[in-house]
C-alpha cells in the first residue's frame, strides 16, 4: 500500500505565500514523476506543476514565475511553493506520484496514486 498525504494548505491574503508538502509512504521502490494539480469549484482538475525523478519541472502558464515545485527522493516528499497567491489559485490542491511499489509476492510494478487534497484559499 501507498499512501500520499498533502499539508501546508490554509487561507492567505493576495500576495502572500504558501508552501504545500506531499509525503509519500509505505510499500515503495521507487517514485518517478511527481506532480501538483488542482481543482476549483465547478472547473476540472488541472496539472500546476511537475517534476521528474531528476528534477526536470514543468508548470502551468498560470503559475509561472510564482510557484516553484521542489522533491526530495531521499524522503519520498515533494513540495510546492507559492508566491504572489491570487484569488483565482483558490482550489483543493492534489499531489500525485508514479510509484514502483511491490504487489504480495514482491513483484515490482507502477502505479499512480493520489492524496486526499489540501484546500488553498486566497482572499482579496
Amino acid at each position: 500500500q501507498v499512501q500520499l498525504v498533502e499539508s501546508g494548505g490554509g487561507l492567505v491574503q493576495a500576495g502572500g505565500s504558501l508552501r504545500l508538502s506531499c509525503a509519500a509512504s509505505g510499500t515503495i521502490f521507487s517514485i518517478n514523476a511527481m506532480g501538483w494539480y488542482r481543482q476549483a469549484p465547478g472547473k476540472q482538475r488541472e496539472l500546476v506543476a511537475s517534476i521528474t525523478r531528476g528534477g526536470t519541472t514543468n508548470y502551468a502558464d498560470s503559475v509561472k514565475g510564482r510557484f516553484t515545485v521542489s522533491r526530495d527522493n531521499a524522503k519520498n516528499t515533494m513540495f510546492l511553493q507559492m508566491n504572489s497567491l491570487k484569488p483565482e489559485d483558490t482550489a483543493v490542491y492534489y499531489c500525485n506520484a508514479a510509484v514502483i511499489t511491490y504487489d504480495a509476492l514482491n513483484r515490482p510494478y507502477g502505479d499512480d496514486y493520489w492524496g486526499q487534497g489540501t484546500q488553498v484559499t486566497v482572499s482579496s
